[in-house]
Order: structure tokens, then sequence, then C-alpha cells
């Protein structure tokens, strides 16, 4: 069953549009409402396939209607029904959103073919959704520890917003798999993830690989070049060691931040960018703003949002999933046969102190399945797991 709303404010042709689908399809659950206001009071408590909507009408108009619902429930398609003074309004709400327009009269075939088109990109665009909400197991958190589950938690409460969040702690603990799942289950999941390692790049080219720069800018800049805050346009930036960044950098993010634009290094030229942003660091950045290393406007507008990832040594009862999952992991990377850990052998991983978190117990669990026996026991984790 299909749910369409029409929205027309003239009665002769709301009831004509009405009649014309119901007797088109009986899958087709046809509503109505006379004005802008009522028929998004029909949107937000009810949910609809598909929405046709007049562009003139008092009260709300069909241009207003289109903004409400692109942001309310933009997943619904919408087509625009215009007079003939209305044409170059009707073809502006193309640019806005809409899935298309038809003319008074409406020409039936038009009329009906625009209809099916646009409940099967809906039934498109659901069957996506659906699917971007199913992480990829290549960035799977495992663990069913209280601190794992409530970053769970706090992901699925924030990740559909554009909130920005700021990650934090030690290295090695998946500070970028947080990141991952916030993008994946957001609805920029089909824009990229652009991610930066601030740590990585020399402070001199942090602002060049940021926000681009333009031919001349510099002495090896022989050709106009997109930075990475364009490159996550309708997407995510990942700013991996924020704490690393440089002080000029920092203002030019926050801008970039306050403003949604971006210049070149270069260039005076503004670009704007629709881009969320998703930091992590492995410092204390209240000790950096107190040192004059951080900006405090800048932590604020990036910890909207604060989730912490703990050590490994914090979360020792998800030592047993992880070995499994690595195990696992591992076999069918190299195409070998999965091998079983003792239980002496997972106590003894438990009990050791993962400095390395994660990352550590990766490596380790990867040199045990090369050197170990058919069964990697006690005696395996002492030898081959000392550190």
């Amino acid at each position: 069953m299909s749910k369409i709303l029409v929205i027309e404010d003239e009665a002769a042709i709301r009831r004509v549009l009405v009649k014309i689908l119901s007797e088109e399809n009986e899958a087709y659950k046809v509503d109505e409402a006379e004005d802008g206001l009522l028929g998004i009071e029909k949107i937000k408590n009810e949910d609809f396939d598909l929405i046709l909507c007049d562009i003139k009408m008092p009260k709300m108009d069909g241009v207003e209607v289109l903004e409400a619902v692109k942001k309310i429930k933009p997943e619904i398609p919408i087509v625009m029904i215009s007079g003939h003074g209305d044409l170059d309004t009707a073809v502006n709400t193309m640019r806005l959103g809409a899935f298309d327009y038809i003319s008074k009269p409406p020409d039936l075939n038009r009329l009906l073919n625009t209809v099916r088109n646009a409940l099967d990109r809906k039934e498109l665009v659901v069957e996506n959704k659906i699917l971007k909400k199913k992480v990829s197991k290549k960035y799977e958190m495992i663990g069913e520890s209280d601190a794992i589950s409530q970053i769970i938690d706090i992901i699925d409460k924030v990740a559909p917003t554009d909130a920005r969040v700021l990650i934090t702690g030690p290295n090695g603990t998946g500070k970028e798999l947080v990141a991952h799942w916030l993008h994946e289950k957001s609805a920029r999941a089909k824009g990229n993830l652009i991610e930066v390692n601030c740590a990585a790049i020399p402070s001199e080219l942090i602002e060049s690989e940021l926000f681009g720069h333009v031919k001349g800018a510099f002495t090896s800049a022989n050709k106009d070049r997109a930075g990475k805050f364009e490159a996550a346009n309708g997407g995510t930036i990942f700013l991996d060691e924020i704490g690393d960044m440089s002080l000029s950098a920092q203002a030019k993010v926050l801008r970039a931040l306050q403003e949604s634009r971006v210049q070149r290094v270069g260039s005076d030229r503004d670009i704007k960018v629709d881009v969320r942003v998703v930091a992590a660091t492995n410092k204390n950045l209240k000790k950096e703003i107190e040192a004059g290393r951080f900006r405090e406007d800048l932590y604020h507008r990036l910890a909207v949002i604060l989730i912490k990832v703990p050590a490994l040594n914090d979360r020792r009862d998800d030592i047993p999933l992880l070995i499994k999952h690595f195990s696992e992991k591992i076999a069918n990377e190299q195409g070998t046969a999965k091998k079983v850990f003792s239980d002496k052998a997972i106590k003894l991983l438990q009990e050791y102190d993962w400095t390395g978190n994660i990352r550590e117990l990766r490596n380790v669990i990867e040199r045990l399945i090369i050197l170990g026996g058919t069964e990697v026991s006690e005696q395996d984790v002492k030898m081959f797991a000392s550190k």
C-alpha cells in the first residue's frame, strides 16, 4: 500500500487528483489537505510515500512546504503542481529537491508516470537507507562491557543528527571505529568520510591539506587543489589527533565550523561547504588549552558530544570476545583454519597489561595464530605474547 498526500487549495483540482490516483491503483491510499499548514501537520503525524503539492496556496505556499518536508522527512519525494504562471518557480523547486512538477490541468499519462517513478524512487531510497544503517563489518565494534554498550547507545542517538562529536581515548583504543560508526549510521552515509591524521601532516602543510590551495600560493603549488573539507562536502570529515593541529590551522577550522565556508590557501574566495565534523584526540585538551596550545573556542565548538573510548585494561571482560573476533578475521584473511584458544590462554591474555590497547591485542593474536600450536595454549601465550 502506497500512501499519497495531495496538498491543493483548489477543491475541484484536488478532487480530480484524488479520484484519478484512487482509481488508477487500488494499492494507492490517497489523503488530501486544503492548504500547506494542514498538509505539514499530516506529514508530521503520518508516513507518506509521495506528496503532490500545489505551488500557489494561501497560508503556506508550495515552496515553503517543500523546504519544511526536506527538513522533517527528506526521504519523501515531492511532486509540485504548477499553474501556467508558476513554471519558473516549478523549475526552481527541482533545484530545492522536488522530484518533478506537473502542470495544471494535469495530463493523465504524465501524472501517472510521474507518480509511479516517484514511488519507485522512494522505495529505492528506503532500501538504501536500511542498508546504510547496517554498519560495515570492517568497522564493527566488539564488546559487551558497560563502557562499550554506553558508546553504542550514544552513537545510536547522535548519528542521525549533525551534532559535532569529539572522541577521546588512548592510542589504539578504536577511536576511528567510533567515527566510522557515526558516519555510516547517519543520513550522510551516502557522502564521503574523509579522514585526516593531523599528527602525520607537517604544520606548514596542514592548512593546504584541509582547505586546499590555488596555483602559486607557495613554491610547490603548481596547480589549484581542493582540500579535505571540500572533498567531504555532503559527508563527514574526521580530524584524527586534532590536539596536534597548529594554532593557525585551528583558527581556520573554527571559521569553517562557524560559517560553513573555507578559503583555499592563497585565495580570498569563500567556498561553501556542508560538512559534519568528528574529531579525535589522545590528549587532554583542557590541559592543552591551559598551556596555550589549543583554542578554547574551538574545543567548545567540537565537543558538542563527548565520547570517551576506554583503554583495554578498563574493559578486560571484552577480551574473550575480541580474541574470538580477531582469530576468525585473521584466519579468513590468511586462508587458514581458525585456531582455538584454551581457557587458560584466554585468562592469561586477560591479565596482561595492554599498554597498546586493542591494536596491540590484535598483533599478539596474529602472532599466536602464526606461531602457536593447533590450539593456542597458556604456554604459547607465555612464549609468543611477551612484550
